[in-house]
């Protein structure tokens, strides 16, 4: 159940933060559908195809009818919801936050190490924002000097810690994903940043 909820989690806002990218485009209802689909189990795939385990939303439909229908309710309201000031980032942020759990929560159930299961948390929260990004051209988060996929490793990290200390996997899940979120949230709110790489002096 944790991993399903997780999964339909991360695919909703991740569907959604598509279809905001298609709504700031004036693209049609198809290309609506596109961005909210790939967005949305982009990342999930990935995860699978690395991991050898059947790709979760060729085993269920739910999933492309999760992104079918956020592809619907965007093509009404998102105008509405572009109000609610930066929705893209804040969207793509919960997604994050859910899918660097979830990869990291399906690693373990099929028996892979403390290390893969992270990684596998990191490029499952990371993929499909930078999917969507890629194919519309715009600036992705990973090449900004931002918290960003450095958020997705704390809440993957995390998660496996707890897991692996014996904590409820509910218990885990929710600091998990509120500790990614909040440092993903800091970034978009505060401009968090960590320190980069300098300049070199001779």
């Amino acid at each position: 159940m944790l991993l399903q909820f997780l999964d339909y989690v991360g695919v909703a806002v991740f569907a959604i933060s598509g279809a905001i990218v298609a709504s700031r485009r004036q693209l049609d209802f198809i290309a609506f559908l596109f961005f909210a689909t790939l967005t949305g189990i982009g990342g999930g795939t990935l995860r699978d195809l690395i991991l050898g385990v059947p790709v979760f939303w060729i085993d269920s439909e739910g999933y492309v009818l999760v992104c079918l229908g956020v592809c619907v309710a965007m093509w009404f309201f998102a105008a509405r919801v572009e109000r609610f000031g930066k929705p893209l980032r804040w969207a793509d942020a919960v997604g994050l936050s859910a899918y660097s759990v979830m990869g990291a929560a399906k690693a373990l159930a099929v028996g892979d190490t403390a290390l893969v299961a992270v990684l596998m948390g990191v490029a499952t929260a990371t993929f499909g924002g930078i999917l969507r990004d890629t194919i519309a051209g715009e600036p992705s988060a990973i090449t900004k000097p931002e918290i960003y996929v450095s958020a997705a490793f704390a809440g993957a990290g995390t998660y496996v810690a707890l897991a692996m200390v014996g904590v409820d996997g509910w218990g885990a899940a929710a600091a998990a994903m509120l500790l990614a979120l909040v440092l993903r949230g800091g970034a978009i709110a505060r401009g968090w940043t960590l320190p980069g790489y300098g300049s070199k002096r001779s």
